[in-house]
């Protein structure tokens, strides 16, 4: 058993030292100064987003961009509350910097991801040559778009992956679901300066429509409900291995909020956890092999101090092994959102963390899980 637990731990440390050094390798990219030169169609799925979209609306009118070089594509996916008359009365007042063409559509469910159809819908109709996605629940930064548009004007991408964060932390889950979202943002920015990108998230991911088209889009995982980011990712990935960026930057960091409720995290999760056994990755696969392992030897090693069958010592050093490497990427990732506040919380949540992780990824392979209304099956 020590044995194990050494080469399981060596494997894991090793993982995350090197996702610290890919996130040291991406330089930080605050340059906005160059003449706007790239359009954009802002593809905004959503459905049931009544109390979200006001500050997602209010947030888009502050947008800092010429307006004839940009678009706003609302596409509806069978919502039943106030969303559609919520984005009509934003059209209907005078605008801000707001002054493209702004498009509320319906989805053209075609396929078993709801996601992918409503962005495959909108690229359909995009007039621009750049598309962005965002979610209704998201607040937009004022230079988002001159930040995109000065990266794509310096390193010719086809696919920009940038920040998430949360925005609203004030219960415990809610800190829970901050440290979580930065494990996975370092692990995503270190994957890029480690030049195997596994990641990425589309609340706030830029690509190139001819791109788009030219892997087929989201053909061949539109039966996978998730993963209109990743999946999209690994294909771009395959076809343009040196075009794939992320923008690290703090002026282009797109904020979100958390679940309010542990049962709709955990269907959240679950749904982000499903679709790993369709990566094509390797590296990806690498990194989910890495982290169950650990987070269960934990566990294991927890219990057996309990029952006899090893003393405490084995599972607090290794315990404090992974916490202290963890903490180094945890630390980076808050000072770069400058959230350090949630650091307090480390503690108690490392604790928490490797149940809620082996929980969630071994009901990604035995259950469905419902979202926002809909129950979709393994």
């Amino acid at each position: 058993m020590i044995i194990i637990s050494i080469i399981i731990l060596a494997f894991y440390c090793v993982l995350i030292i090197a996702f610290i050094i890919g996130f040291d390798r991406i330089e930080n990219f605050n340059s906005v100064s160059a003449t706007p030169k790239t359009s954009f169609s802002i593809v905004i799925p959503f459905r049931d987003e009544a109390q979200a979209l006001p500050i997602l609306l209010n947030s888009l009118k502050q947008l800092d961009y010429p307006p004839d070089k940009f678009e706003l594509i609302f596409v509806d996916d069978d919502s039943q509350d106030e969303s559609i008359k919520i984005i009509n009365g934003f059209l209907d007042k005078p605008l801000d910097r707001v002054q493209g063409d702004i498009k509320v559509i319906k989805n053209v469910r075609k396929s078993g991801s709801p996601k992918k159809d409503a962005v495959k819908t909108a690229i359909v109709q995009a007039n621009f040559d750049w598309i962005i996605t965002t979610d209704a629940d998201c607040i937009i930064p004022q230079n988002w778009l001159q930040n995109f548009d000065t990266f794509i004007q310096k390193y010719q991408p086809k696919l920009i992956a940038a920040p998430v964060t949360y925005n609203s932390i004030n219960s415990l889950l809610d800190k829970f679901q901050l440290l979580d979202l930065m494990s996975l943002q370092g692990s995503t920015i270190g994957g890029f300066g480690l030049n195997n990108p596994f990641m990425c998230n589309g609340a706030n991911l830029c690509y190139e429509k001819k791109a788009f088209l030219d892997v087929n889009g989201f053909d061949g995982n539109e039966h996978i409900a998730s993963g209109d980011d990743i999946f999209l990712l690994e294909k771009m990935t395959a076809k343009y291995p040196s075009k794939i960026h992320f923008l690290k930057s703090d002026t282009a960091i797109v904020n979100t909020k958390p679940e309010v409720m542990l049962k709709k995290l955990i269907s959240q999760r679950i749904r982000w956890a499903a679709k790993a056994t369709s990566y094509k990755s390797k590296f990806s696969k690498l990194v989910s092999i890495a982290v169950f392992s650990m987070n269960f030897l934990i566990i294991m090693l927890f219990l057996g101090s309990i029952i006899g069958y090893h003393s405490w010592q084995i599972f607090i050093i290794i315990f404090i092994i992974k916490f202290c490497v963890d903490f180094i990427l945890l630390f980076k990732m808050a000072r770069f959102f400058k959230q350090q506040s949630v650091l307090k919380h480390y503690f108690w949540a490392s604790l928490v963390y490797p149940i809620f992780i082996i929980f969630i990824a071994l009901n990604s392979f035995t259950s469905g899980y419902s979202w926002k209304g809909r129950t979709y099956k393994r």
